[in-house]
């Protein structure tokens, strides 16, 4: 029997994305429930994706002449995080096409025995525009190329 979508992402290893981006929480990322607060997840997906593009193109890509505009987000919250806990973003591309590219993201807390233990699972879509006009054209080749890195197959 094959495991649901849901059942696949309650146990999803750190081992199952290719890429991992250290975010550290800060002290104003608690709401007053004490724990981060849900929409800053997503913060931590776009510092993910954009500083792991960055640093591995070699190209600040805020000026290239096309630029990836978020066009669909989503979350799933398996673990509550509070300020000051130590988090590693999962990296991997679930589609890649012209132009867009399907982010598969993962969230996990850093315990104290080095145990990545998974907070969170989400998606992020980035659909590629021309930096002036805002119409969609074809993924820039540094961007298309870092992201090759992280497919996972299936």
């Amino acid at each position: 029997m094959t495991a649901s979508v849901d059942q696949r992402a309650e146990h999803n290893p750190a081992a199952d994305y290719p890429a991992l981006w250290p975010i550290g929480t800060r002290w104003h990322d608690n709401d007053h429930y004490g724990h981060v607060n849900n929409v800053t997840y997503y913060s931590y997906f776009d510092t993910a994706v954009n500083g792991w593009l960055m640093q591995t193109t070699g190209v600040d890509i805020r000026t290239l002449p096309a630029i990836g505009v978020v066009a669909e987000t989503s979350c799933k919250y398996h673990r509550e995080l509070s300020f000051p806990d130590r988090l590693q973003v999962g990296l991997s591309v679930e589609k890649l096409g012209t132009r867009s590219i399907v982010y598969a993201l993962a969230l996990f807390r850093e315990a104290d025995d080095d145990e990545l233990q998974l907070a969170a699972t989400g998606r992020f879509v980035h659909v590629y525009v021309d930096s002036a006009t805002r119409s969609p054209v074809a993924i820039p080749t540094e961007i298309e190329a870092a992201a090759r890195t992280l497919v996972v197959p299936g």
